[in-house]
């Protein structure tokens, strides 16, 4: 059945156990897995067990077996498939249609046609529960952001929220990582709520030096070494720039390895990028066509950990880091070009 949206969070909060299978799906996947994983905190911080979906496809069984089985160490568990297409339809409507389950199925889809009989087997049965995630904007992307920082413990006014959902294109995930970031530094807690400032964003936000740095980060995805080493090069040694750098590749490589994960389970490149809608922009599609073709899921992983590595170093030393940071970027870039050649 479909989701009433004025009911949502208790469906989630509160979740029934007749409910079997939520299909969360739409253009916003970061939105859609922020609803899984509220159910799974719903569920008694349940376990998240992930099923890759092309296995269901040649094995429909294996859904309804997993479902009925019981958690290993005990407790809470729930199913994971993301991504979930059409593909697993048949998984899920042995599963529906099973004596009884254990664990509740999260599956988390992109845009999904009319026709998908994953979404009209979701609609259709008593037992489970379907939800479309639309991009935020305007209004909404302020609350959005206004929502998730009330959970870190920041207060944030709405005109410091709509900085913060544009400086984050309203990515949920990235305003999540962002806002985390901000009630570290400020110590935030729900016990101790903290105000966040323009003066804060300024200091540690996405927005700081946004253009240089996130374009040095792209040079060295895309495997443009000329071009970066005369980026590198214009900053200073003593630079502060190197952590913001840093961070602007890490939200490149959040938003690109879902994408990729989907084209890898057998989505065409156009088609991914398409469901993504007013989440890319518009000047960066050439630029992200050419990354998903040329990263695949396990290397943006591993450029994501040595990222976070990287900042990690840079904050406990205290230096400026842009020797280190050239050193990796351009590590990266030499990467992508044995990609491509």
């Amino acid at each position: 059945m479909k989701a009433v949206k004025a009911s949502l969070g208790q469906a989630l909060d509160q979740p029934h156990r007749s409910i079997r299978l939520y299909l969360f799906h739409g253009a916003d996947e970061a939105g859609s897995r922020a609803l899984g994983d509220r159910l799974l905190a719903g569920l008694g911080k349940a376990e998240k067990f992930t099923i890759v979906g092309s296995m269901l496809k040649s094995d429909p069984a294996a859904l309804a077996d997993e479902a009925a089985a019981m958690a290993l160490f005990g407790g809470p568990r729930a199913l994971w498939i993301e991504p979930a297409g059409d593909e697993i339809s048949a998984a899920v409507e042995a599963m529906l249609a099973a004596p009884g389950v254990e664990s509740p199925t999260v599956a988390i889809s992109g845009v999904l046609r009319k026709t998908s009989t994953l979404l009209k087997l979701a609609e259709g049965h008593p037992d489970a529960l379907a939800h479309v995630s639309y991009i935020p904007e305007g209004r909404e992307a302020d609350r959005m952001v206004i929502d998730l920082g009330r959970r870190e413990g920041l207060r944030i006014a709405p005109d410091v929220a709509a900085r913060i959902a544009a400086g984050c294109a309203n990515n949920q995930a990235i305003v999540a990582r962002e806002l985390t970031k901000y009630a570290l530094f400020t110590g935030a807690s729900a016990a101790a709520p903290r105000e966040l400032t323009d003066a804060i964003v300024d200091r540690l936000g996405a927005e700081s030096g946004e253009g240089n740095a996130l374009r040095i980060g792209d040079m060295a995805l895309a495997g443009e070494l000329g071009e970066l080493a005369e980026a590198l090069g214009r900053l200073l040694p003593g630079a502060s720039e190197a952590i913001p750098i840093v961070r602007a590749l890490q939200r490149r490589v959040l938003q690109l390895a879902p994408m990729r994960a989907r084209v890898e389970a057998g989505e065409r490149v156009d088609a991914v990028m398409a469901s993504a809608g007013k989440a890319l922009f518009w000047r960066d599609k050439d630029m992200i066509h050419a990354m998903l073709t040329r990263w695949n899921a396990e290397r943006l992983a591993h450029v994501g950990e040595r990222a976070a590595a990287l900042e990690t170093a840079l904050m406990l030393s205290g230096a400026p880091g842009v020797a280190a940071l050239g050193e990796e970027l351009t590590a990266i870039a030499r990467a992508a070009r044995r990609r491509s050649g």
